[in-house]
């Protein structure tokens, strides 16, 4: 409730939650107001920058009494970058705000409750991202580069030296590869540099608009040398990526030791962002799934194959379905690259359109893995028809709360599944993004 004469002070409200966007969530004047940068059970004022008949967005103002999960965010950056939302919030704060907001969604948009909860995961919240898109802007005015992650609510691209969130010698980095685009001929022509570091080597992709001169590319192969990285260019989409310099490197990879896998890929493929949350995702996932030899999984969205190849390792025959014809080629070379080819199958499905008929063509199944992107899996669950002979065990892999709730909402209340377990892996530290696992199983009779 708005407090204080507003003839001679800002309107001051109680923050009462967190909303998925990592906002606070107040009331005042009969509206809701999501505050950026306010924490639950703190007094603060704030800025609105949009109203609507029903809510506002704002920015918090004076902290006039802080929470006691508030702390000192570690980046300089932070308020400006829009890269993180939470640095502001203790980091077990932020797991446990990212858990009731998954229980919340399940409860009000699934009308589900699970079983069980389960222990929230979650491991390093700084230096944790090996994959970054940083953008590259020329600004005329002040003859500099800027590289970094875009300003918050802006398409400029921030001023900054360092970043918290990637690995402290790729935080290095950033300083250094401003003054190398700035000193290229095409400086106004390179948007985007894409960071994806391996186990054994660390590459730089380059998105370059026009060609580069002799200059260009002796300035980069000094600059590769000097700092021990491999670029690639990329003149087109993500598909004409290319090793510049040097030619010939390591193999950019990253393994999942428990299950003995090793697993290259292209630098422009979607893998994990955090490699070492993504084995403790794969381990739970696997531990819900518990696969068994003779047991035929299917893994829908299985990319590279990062829950089908460990599937297969524990003895199960693993079916992957996957939209992009490339990664499918991937996922069958790293299989055979593993030794596994004989326990696995991969097929390009798209599985936004797929169907009852498309299911039941596919042969009986005995459990399902489900890893989808931010849309869900809408298509995939209403495929799976109650008086139908279906997998008995489903472990679904969500980024989004609010799909995952929508898709548990079917498989509970019209294919007779019971959720029997979910809970958070904080795959994105001092974000609002939550990644979550979820354990279905069909209802007795």
């Amino acid at each position: 409730m708005a407090v204080g004469d507003p003839r001679n002070m800002a309107a001051s409200v109680t923050v009462e939650s967190l909303d998925q966007e990592g906002r606070g969530v107040a009331h005042a004047d009969g509206k809701v107001i999501f505050i950026e940068g306010a924490l639950p059970g703190e007094v603060v004022t704030f800025n609105p920058y949009r109203k609507k008949p029903s809510f506002e967005l704002a920015q918090a103002g004076q902290i006039l009494k802080p929470g006691f999960t508030r702390v000192a965010p570690q980046c300089r950056y932070f308020g400006l970058c829009g890269g993180c939302s939470l640095q502001h919030m203790d980091i077990r704060a932020q797991v446990a705000a990212k858990q009731r907001i998954l229980e919340d969604n399940l409860k009000h948009i699934g009308k589900v409750e699970p079983e069980l909860i389960l222990p929230a995961i979650y491991g390093a919240g700084w230096g944790y991202r090996h994959r970054a898109r940083l953008s590259v802007r020329y600004v005329a005015k002040k003859n500099t580069v800027l590289v970094g992650f875009h300003e918050k609510r802006s398409s400029f691209v921030a001023d900054m030296q360092s970043c918290e969130v990637v690995p402290v010698h790729i935080s290095r980095l950033i300083t250094p590869l401003r003054e190398l685009v700035n000193s290229l001929s095409i400086r106004e022509r390179l948007p985007q540099i894409e960071v994806s570091l391996g186990e054994d080597v660390d590459v730089l992709v380059l998105r370059i608009l026009d060609s580069l001169n002799l200059n260009d590319e002796a300035l980069l192969k000094s600059f590769a040398a000097q700092h021990r990285i491999q670029f690639f260019l990329q003149p087109g989409g993500p598909k004409t990526a290319y090793p510049f310099y040097p030619e010939t490197a390591p193999e950019l990879t990253y393994t999942l030791p428990e299950f003995d896998i090793v697993m290259p890929f292209h630098p422009t493929e979607f893998t994990q962002v955090n490699p070492s949350m993504n084995r403790v995702l794969v381990r739970r996932a696997l531990s819900l799934l518990d696969p068994q030899p003779g047991e035929r999984i299917a893994d829908l969205f299985c990319g590279l194959g990062n829950f089908t190849l460990p599937i297969a390792r524990r003895g199960a025959q693993g079916v992957g379905y996957e939209g992009s014809a490339a990664l499918v080629s991937r996922a069958q070379e790293n299989s055979r690259r593993n030794g596994l080819a004989h326990r696995t199958q991969f097929a390009e499905a798209n599985l936004f359109e797929i169907n009852e008929a498309w299911m039941q063509g596919q042969g009986y199944f005995d459990k399902m893995l489900i890893d989808p992107p931010r849309e869900g899996a809408i298509a995939a669950v209403t495929a799976l028809q109650k008086d139908k002979a279906t997998p008995w065990r489903i472990v679904y892999v969500s980024c989004n709360p609010a799909t995952l709730s929508r898709d548990a909402s079917v498989l509970v209340h019209r294919n007779g599944y019971w959720l029997k377990a979910a809970g958070i892996v904080n795959m994105f530290p001092h974000t609002a993004h939550i990644e979550s696992v979820a354990l279905f199983e069909k209802a007795p009779g």
